[in-house]
């Protein structure tokens, strides 16, 4: 009873939570009402309610403009107590609606003359995190190539670094690399001049560890990642990678991240199913690429480590990253760049600015750049991490302070979690079809057991779940540093297995027919262990086709209309008459 009363509790709660949340749309600024009275009623008796509400009210309403009057809205000045008032006085029934006349602002836009050609930040929303901050009072180290005193760093505030390729203090760029990751996370913004930068008002700490050439060692690295961290850095950009395992780098990755450093690094540009290191490391925000069409850009590395997606660019031109660095005579320039190495600045920008906000720890960072970031349905292959990168989304929900109920639900709503067609549709778990096939494989057992008594086993059920939906849970579980296709296989049922081994979604006819629990009905039927769940095996079977053939039809080689639903459904029904058969066998003649 208790129990129920508990249950009973959180569903009023939930209920009350959802129906009285309110979000954006009522959470403007103004200073005046709008009345907009029906077109229906005479001018006359508009005036007489005119009148009314200048006498109760001691208001004077009057034409929004000249071209207000077909259509009959008037202004007044109000604030939300007279909104309110109006809303329940007799001039309502005379209007269509009385609602506020909201001010909506211009979002900020630079004045840089290139920044029309920087979709990049136009894509993660950056305009409108600008709105709340601009990254003040955060220091952002660039682990590269060091940086160059380019026209367009003129205005950025810089601190001391440290080259670690030549020791000595002064920090120049001989590659280019560095100044243009530098000048995506902080170039001088506002300065009628070139291009703009995500985090302009942050500091920025150069510390120089790859060489011309672009190679650089672990000692180095993990030197400059503890340094940053004792010189009060915040935000440790590495737009950097290789292969190999290294405790020093893994130590130092682990100290700055225990004095509050949030870490980020590129995934790595050789396409591969795994991030490259430093991003696999824990403590490490990994960072795939995306091309301008926001998908994942060719080259970019995906899979363990990436946790999450920022744009990269594609090509040279007009695809590409801008921002002004140095060429090999050391010339300022206008290029634009590709690479996860243009992705992760663009990261390290938005934790500047999430941090300015007064988020510390970067445990906290990592997981509102994860809840803001825009989810991309069915990534099987974890392409995108968390989703892709959203500066305005980021800072909003950093500035709230903590995740109430409702900006919870808002971000449960906003990323289609609440839409019945996000699980139908296979962009979490599949989670109905999945209960579904379950559910029919106990069912189509039920069945059995009312013609032929059984006893329920551990073996029986072990096939009802196997054949039926495997531990569909785990199939977009991601594990640190480990291989995603166990998980996916896991993950899967029987007839799932050979889509799951190729990362897609279409069927292969081998694994989705009868042909496996005939096998194994065939092989296990005089093994006593093991009979009930080769029996087992073909009911789910059973099960999993029946409800692929409804939602999901696609097989190879029969496509995805009419044959492939006939093709499933047959096998089916085979596999429900393999488990009747084999049941038969199993009763006393």
């Amino acid at each position: 009873m208790k129990k129920l009363l508990l249950v009973g509790l959180v569903l009023i709660g939930l209920c009350f939570g959802l129906f009285n949340f309110k979000g954006l749309a009522s959470q403007g600024e103004f200073e005046e009402i709008v009345l907009d009275f029906r077109e229906d009623i005479p001018i006359s008796q508009i005036d007489n309610q005119l009148s009314a509400i200048a006498q109760q009210f001691n208001l004077a309403p009057q034409l929004n403009s000249i071209f207000s009057l077909p259509d009959n809205v008037y202004i007044v000045k109000g604030d939300r107590a007279t909104l309110k008032a109006l809303q329940k006085s007799p001039v309502a029934k005379s209007t269509e609606y009385i609602e506020p006349n909201y001010i909506y602002k211009a979002l900020e836009v630079p004045n840089d003359p290139e920044y029309n050609k920087q979709w990049n930040l136009r894509s993660i929303k950056v305009e409108s995190a600008w709105d709340e901050t601009k990254g003040s009072g955060v220091t952002v180290a660039v682990i590269d190539t060091g940086i160059s005193p380019v026209p367009d760093l003129k205005q950025t505030k810089f601190v001391r670094g440290y080259d670690f390729v030549n020791n000595r203090e002064t920090v120049t760029d001989d590659s280019g690399h560095g100044t243009h990751v530098a000048g995506t996370i902080a170039q001088s913004t506002n300065n009628n001049y070139g291009v703009a930068g995500i985090a302009y008002e942050a500091n920025v700490m150069p510390l120089k560890v790859l060489s011309a050439f672009g190679g650089g060692t672990v000692a180095d690295i993990a030197e400059a990642i503890k340094f940053a961290a004792d010189h009060n850095a915040d935000v440790i950009n590495m737009s950097l990678g290789g292969g190999g395992d290294s405790h020093l780098l893994k130590d130092a990755i682990t100290y700055a991240h225990r004095k509050g450093v949030v870490i980020i690094a590129a995934a790595g540009n050789a396409s591969k199913n795994a991030a490259s290191y430093p991003a696999r490391y824990p403590h490490v925000i990994g960072v795939a690429a995306l091309d301008p069409a926001g998908e994942k850009a060719p080259y970019s590395n995906f899979g363990a480590g990436v946790d999450i997606s920022a744009p990269g660019g594609v090509g040279t031109g007009a695809g590409g990253i801008l921002q002004e660095t140095i060429n090999s005579d050391g010339q300022a320039m206008f290029v634009s760049f590709q690479g996860t190495s243009m992705a992760a600045p663009h990261v390290a920008g938005v934790a500047a600015l999430v941090k300015a906000t007064g988020m510390k720890e970067p445990d906290q960072v990592l997981n509102v750049l994860k809840k803001s970031a825009m989810r991309v349905k069915n990534d099987t292959l974890n392409h995108y991490g968390a989703g892709q990168l959203d500066a305005a989304a980021a800072v909003k929900l950093a500035v709230r302070g903590q995740i109430s109920f409702q900006d919870f639900f808002r971000w449960l709503r906003d990323n289609g979690y609440l839409n019945p067609r996000f699980w139908i549709d296979g962009g979490a778990v599949a989670l109905f079809p999945k209960l579904a096939m379950v559910l029919g494989s106990y069912l189509l057992a039920w069945f059995l057991r009312v013609y032929f008594p059984f006893t329920w086993s551990w073996s029986l059920l072990g096939g009802l779940v196997a054949g039926s939906s495997g531990l569909f849970f785990l199939r977009g579980f991601y594990i640190f540093d480990f291989p995603q296709v166990p998980f996916r296989v896991m993950g899967s049922s029987i007839p799932e297995i050979g889509n799951a081994i190729a990362g897609n979604s279409i069927l292969n006819p081998l694994f989705a027919s009868v042909l496996i629990p005939f096998i194994l009905v065939a092989f296990l039927l005089n093994k006593p262990m093991w009979k009930w769940f080769a029996i087992g095996t073909a009911l789910g079977v059973a099960a999993c086709l029946g409800v692929n053939a409804v939602v999901s039809p696609a097989v190879w080689g029969f496509g995805s209309g009419a044959i492939a639903r006939i093709f499933l459904l047959i096998n089916a029904l085979m596999c429900y008459s393999l488990a009747l058969l084999a049941v038969k066998e199993e009763q006393p003649r």
